[in-house]
């Protein structure tokens, strides 16, 4: 069986104690740590691999993304770098004659955001018309929580002035009130987008096994699918994976996902997207007339009983959750659905994704229940600025309190939400060490965490989170030899270094699956 002895370069375990001087692998597990000597005598054909300074870590893990979203982007006019409504309009029409899109075909585009277009607005459908006068075309933001569509494409997709808003959502309206303006949000964009003509399994299957790549650039060797319906699990399914993938069944619209191979466990979604202002707030969003305060998408009685399913059945569930009003909502129903089963929620380690907004009293609500947040930290870069504006410099210095989460013994993990960034883990790492915006803000510097709690959170929590920490998570005897080499070690760099650092391998059970060129 091929033994493998790494040594000198800095060892982050992720365990108590001092770093090590070496470790040695046996196939597919971790077999030793321990000091150099110790493991030579232990393994003396052991094949070695001197790190020459490069630092060595359990592989990354995963705590919330979408990997077959990603896999959906891969084909799309990519918009992320875009300043305005015109040039969105321009690469949009660039992408449509590279790909030799004729009248009848779709042109979709993916990433764009209204908070730094010269706009700092959602463009509507005639500024899509300009261009495209015949054309459907739809363009996705993104947080995946809203688009816009032209005339062509509303047409195509029957909205009128007369269709209803659905629950949970909108169709933006013209002065009049009524005709659409081509804006989309929340289940009215979901609802629609899911409505286009898809592409074929072969190409989605071949899309999963390239977005699969970026991820094991980024040290990833387990993979969320946060919300994986039927089509969704046909592509996982067909796919040649070399990283461990877990989908959460759409529990609204594919519970009967759950059981089969790949799925962990439920999701649901209680609230939309706080730079988009659909987030459900306790308090009203600073602007407009004062009081609005984003929406809920369930009633508590439904998210109860979703809750008291996953529990009866004892699979975890996951829980989209970032105003203060959303996270009320679910610590609330998880009390009443642990009450009706009769059984601790904690038993099913119920995660909240995002917790955005989650304040002190809920995290504390949270830590006695056994409620897992997993923030998505590096909004406090991204979007830090653009809270500020929402929300108010006090409320919008609190997002993501690592902190306090820390000082509570809760084992909170991070997250990226790819496609919305990408999973760059060690950029959200930086985010969660220094806590700066775009503009150079520091945002509530006194709930920044320390670069080693930091990576506890995308390593041994994270293994936590999947109910996996006897196998993943960090370098101990006995544990899967899922590692990634770094060129510097996180711990030891000036702070605002972290993000510079680069992975140079990534191995999985004991074998490289990916290395920097």
């Amino acid at each position: 069986m091929k033994q493998t002895l790494y040594y000198g370069g800095p060892i982050l375990t992720m365990e108590e104690g001092p770093k090590p001087q070496a470790v040695l692998t046996e196939g597919t597990r971790i077999r030793a740590v321990g000091s150099l000597d110790e493991l030579r005598a232990l393994a003396p054909s052991a094949g070695e691999r001197d790190l020459r300074g490069r630092a060595l870590l359990p592989a990354f893990v995963d705590p919330h993304s979408h990997i077959t979203a990603l896999a959906a982007t891969l084909d799309l006019c990519p918009l992320g770098a875009a300043d305005s409504w015109a040039d969105i309009a321009a690469r949009l029409k660039e992408y449509q004659e590279k790909r030799h899109i004729g009248p009848g075909g779709w042109v979709v585009g993916f990433g764009y955001d209204h908070n730094v277009l010269r706009e700092r607005a959602h463009p509507d459908r005639k500024a899509l018309d300009v261009l495209f006068p015949d054309t459907p075309v739809l363009i996705s933001h993104a947080s995946g929580h809203m688009g816009v569509v032209n005339s062509a494409a509303l047409k195509l997709l029957g909205v009128t002035a007369d269709t209803p808003d659905p629950e949970g959502g909108r169709y933006g309206r013209e002065a009049d009130g009524r005709t659409p303006c081509g804006y989309l949000e929340e289940n009215a964009f979901i609802r629609l987008s899911g409505a286009m003509a898809q592409p074929s399994l072969e190409q989605s299957v071949r899309n999963v096994e390239r977005a699969q790549e970026t991820y094991l650039s980024h040290g990833i060797t387990l993979i969320q699918d946060g919300l994986t319906d039927r089509s969704r699990y046909a592509m996982l399914s067909a796919a040649r994976l070399s990283a461990e993938v877990v989908g959460y069944a759409d529990m609204k619209s594919a519970p009967e996902l759950i059981g089969r191979p790949l799925i962990g466990g439920y999701k649901i979604f209680l609230d939309g997207s706080p730079q988009g202002r659909t987030a459900w707030m306790l308090e009203p969003y600073l602007g407009g007339d004062g009081t609005y305060r984003g929406y809920p998408v369930y009633g508590d009685e439904e998210v109860t009983a979703f809750i008291s399913k996953a529990l009866a059945e004892g699979r975890q569930i996951l829980a989209h959750c970032n105003g203060d009003a959303a996270a009320e909502q679910f610590i609330r129903c998880c009390r009443a659905a642990q009450e009706q089963v009769g059984r601790p929620v904690g038993d099913i380690r119920p995660v909240m994704i995002h917790a955005q907004l989650v304040r002190r009293e809920q995290l504390e609500a949270m830590a006695k229940l056994g409620v897992i947040p997993s923030f998505f930290a590096a909004h406090v870069w991204y979007w830090g600025d653009v809270h500020v504006e929402n929300f108010g410099a006090s409320r919008a210095a609190s997002i993501s309190p690592l902190r306090w989460a820390q000082e509570l013994g809760i084992p909170f993990t991070l997250h990226q939400d790819t496609p919305v960034i990408g999973p760059n883990m060690l950029e959200t790492v930086w985010c969660a060490v220094n806590r700066v915006t775009r503009s150079g803000v520091a945002l509530g510097p006194e709930l920044r965490i320390s670069p080693l709690e930091a990576l506890k959170a995308v390593t041994k929590n994270a293994a936590h989170q999947y109910f996996k920490e006897d196998e993943l998570g960090s370098i101990a005897p006995g544990k899967r030899a899922d590692l990634v080499i770094l060129d510097a070690d996180p711990t030891a760099v000036e702070p605002m270094r972290i993000r510079d650092i680069r992975v140079l391998e990534t191995i999985k059970a004991g074998e490289c699956v990916w290395l920097r060129k």
